[in-house]
């Protein structure tokens, strides 16, 4: 039934200036915006909404996964742009 159908995710955020920020100008993606929402235009042509919710609270889980062929250099690029990373235990990072 909806196997054409070109699904996309979505995830809330209290300060959507600040996700458009965070999303367009530190990790480079192509953010729109419209209706007082962002629409993060995915490689492969998927998308994501960001919509407003004043009282958001952070998942506690994983919600955008972002493949890419040199870890390492990935990294070293995001933490030059701030971006402080999570460490956990039991797990070779």
């Amino acid at each position: 039934m909806l196997k054409d159908s070109h699904a996309f995710s979505g995830f809330s955020s209290n300060d959507i200036p600040k996700a458009r920020e965070f999303y367009a100008t530190t990790l480079g993606l192509e953010v729109t915006e419209a209706n007082g929402m962002l629409t993060l235009h995915l490689a492969g042509g998927g998308m994501v909404i960001i919509y407003p919710k004043d009282d958001h609270e952070p998942a506690s889980f994983t919600v955008l996964n972002f493949p890419v062929d040199d870890i390492e250099s990935v990294v070293d690029s995001l933490a030059k742009a701030g971006i402080r990373f999570e460490r956990y235990d039991g797990f070779e990072q």
